[in-house]
């Protein structure tokens, strides 16, 4: 059985937990190391056990807190090389003793967790899309996406479960207060998808095999929940449950189950 828990998701900084037979894992360090470990707290989790931070990008809201959850609760950091780099010449992540690079698209593994980390277009400097697995369960992180690049519709269609950005109404966008240049970039190649885009992504989603997903990224200005999940319903149906994610506080815990742990549970 996989738990997780979307501690922050938005512009304003992401974290999520995730843990399943022993192992478990934090990816993203967007906000502070006290809101972590308060959040986790919430849920009867010591944020010392956990045994590894993954870091998807170099944007502040994913990692900005790094060196923090490492120096003040001893996570390693896995993070790609070129991510480290772009992000330390601008970031004040201090000192990572502990620190461990990968490459897009290779296979990192945590005793009994498994993550796969998918190269993306968005506009970062090494960006990848996560999907953790343990056992028959794989659970998709899939935010800053960049756009609907080719092989995301199979990604989505092999998952139990996901948090899949869902960051801007494109009526909003358009006729909200943000500058030309900035509106171009979130709806361009290298920004991220809207909710139309994520609804029509979650329509591949194998609806046997989907348990739940949980629209996330959403902008503050460009999108609301209820309208997020409105367009969702609207073009993808409700083969499964869909929940939006706050950009304020922590989820509730979401459980995967693969077909032997629902015998078990009956």
């Amino acid at each position: 059985m996989m738990q997780a828990i979307s501690l922050q998701s938005g512009s304003n900084g992401n974290c999520y937990f995730v843990r399943s037979n022993g192992s478990s894992l934090l990816i993203d360090a967007g906000i502070s190391g006290i809101q972590a470990e308060r959040r986790l707290a919430d849920h009867n989790i010591n944020i010392r056990d956990i045994d590894a931070l993954v870091v998807s990008h170099d944007h502040a809201d994913h990692i900005s807190c790094a060196g923090v959850y490492h120096r003040k609760y001893g996570l390693p950091v896995y993070i790609s090389q070129r991510t480290y780099e772009y992000a330390s010449r601008y970031r004040a992540l201090g000192r990572i003793d502990d620190l461990y690079f990968f490459r897009p698209g290779d296979t990192l593994r945590f005793g009994n967790i498994t993550v796969e980390t998918i190269p993306t277009p968005h506009d970062a400097s090494d960006g990848s899309a996560i999907v953790v697995v343990s056992g028959d369960n794989r659970l998709g992180i899939l935010t800053d996406l960049g756009h609907v690049f080719d092989g995301l519709h199979s990604v989505i269609s092999s998952l139990n479960a996901v948090f899949l950005e869902s960051n801007y109404d494109p009526r909003m966008l358009e006729t909200g207060p943000y500058p030309s240049f900035l509106k171009k970039r979130i709806k361009g190649p290298g920004g991220h998808i809207s909710n139309i885009e994520s609804a029509e992504l979650l329509c591949s989603a194998d609806s046997g095999r989907m348990q739940w997903a949980c629209l996330a990224h959403l902008s503050e200005n460009n999108n609301e929940p209820e309208i997020a999940l409105r367009t969702n319903k609207e073009i993808a149906g409700s083969s499964f449950p869909v929940f939006a994610l706050s950009r304020y506080s922590v989820s509730e815990v979401h459980v995967v189950t693969s077909s032997s742990d629902q015998l078990a549970l009956l």
